[in-house]
């Protein structure tokens, strides 16, 4: 076991140097495995000594852009990450998602960089987390950058119709106006990718297709890339046949909340029993987000804790 020393005085400077709720060291410890603390102007980095060498040269060349440009982004952290490993983080490195030909997306957060390498690694890939952290949008994003290098023929975009307490049937309107309320979020992500001409046209030739989930039974899906957005919310036998409607060249992304649960409460979350039930099989991939990968509004994150506190509290009171 090896030890470093590094000098800095200035706690604000290591502020800006640790990120956000230390969002940058944690990068840095999950990556290279070390442990780094900071004490009376120090910071301390304990690991194996070619571990430590290298978190070393990460905070030097951390602390170097500090100097050139005032900030540090989660961007330069990885790409730090990337040299001193000699890894570039597969394809989030290189440059994010090609979603137009003036316009890429990348992950923002540690944990969206690994979402993103997860869904490109495996057929199936479960992203559980609270709101706010990209699930649905970077799966929509990666779904469009599939279709336009040819990966795929098709986009499917499902989500169960829950939230309402309503049969869709007991909803006016034809089955496009009684899902739209429920797909909205999809939409509203592809809608920032695609053109709306183009949109129309896919839609209309069947390329992009929007489902509510009771509508997947009995269907096989080829070549496509299909996302299944608010999945707390399937129950087992749907989840169960969701999995199953999978054919040959297909990707499914599986996002939720479960946190978030509005089935009634005799019903379990077919999203928690998955995660259970397939986490050991190989092509499968969990990827757990959390409140330091929310990239809305900063109050976001002070929201989602302040219930998760309420939460811990409630629990603690019942355990007495």
């Amino acid at each position: 076991m090896t030890e470093a020393t590094i000098p800095l005085v200035d706690s604000t400077r290591a502020l800006s140097l640790f990120g956000a709720r230390d969002q940058h060291l944690r990068a840095i410890r999950e990556t290279l495995g070390v442990s780094i603390t900071h004490r009376d102007g120090e910071i301390r980095v304990t690991g194996d000594e070619e571990a430590v060498a290298r978190a070393k040269e990460a905070l030097a060349q951390l602390s170097t852009q500090l100097d050139s440009q005032g900030v540090i982004t989660v961007d330069h952290v990885s790409d730090v990450l990337g040299q001193v490993t000699g890894k570039r983080n597969g394809h989030v490195v290189a440059g994010g998602i090609d979603v137009q030909a003036a316009r890429r997306i990348s992950p923002r957060t540690q944990g969206q960089a690994r979402y993103i390498q997860a869904i490109r690694e495996n057929d199936i890939t479960f992203a559980v987390g609270p709101a706010g952290t990209g699930k649905t949008y970077l799966a929509v994003a990666l779904a469009v950058e599939a279709l336009k290098h040819h990966q795929i023929r098709k986009i499917v975009l499902v989500r169960p119709a829950v939230e309402a307490g309503e049969s869709l049937g007991f909803l006016p309107g034809d089955l496009h106006a009684k899902i739209n309320p429920y797909l909205r979020p999809l939409l509203d992500a592809l809608h920032e990718m695609i053109d709306y001409d183009q949109m129309k046209r896919y839609m209309e030739q069947d390329v992009i297709e929007v489902v509510p989930l009771a509508y997947m039974r009995g269907r096989t899906l080829n070549e496509s890339f299909i996302i299944l957005d608010e999945a707390q919310n399937t129950t087992i036998a749907q989840m169960k046949m969701f999995l199953t409607r999978m054919g040959q060249g297909s990707k499914i992304v599986i996002s939720g909340d479960t946190t978030q649960i509005d089935l009634p409460r005799q019903s379990a979350s077919g999203l928690i029993d998955a995660v259970a039930r397939l986490r050991d099989i190989a092509g499968v991939s969990i990827v757990q987000l959390n409140k330091a990968d929310i990239v809305r509004h900063r109050l976001v994150q002070d929201i989602v804790r302040a219930y998760e506190d309420d939460n811990k509290a409630a629990a603690s009171r019942r355990s007495r």
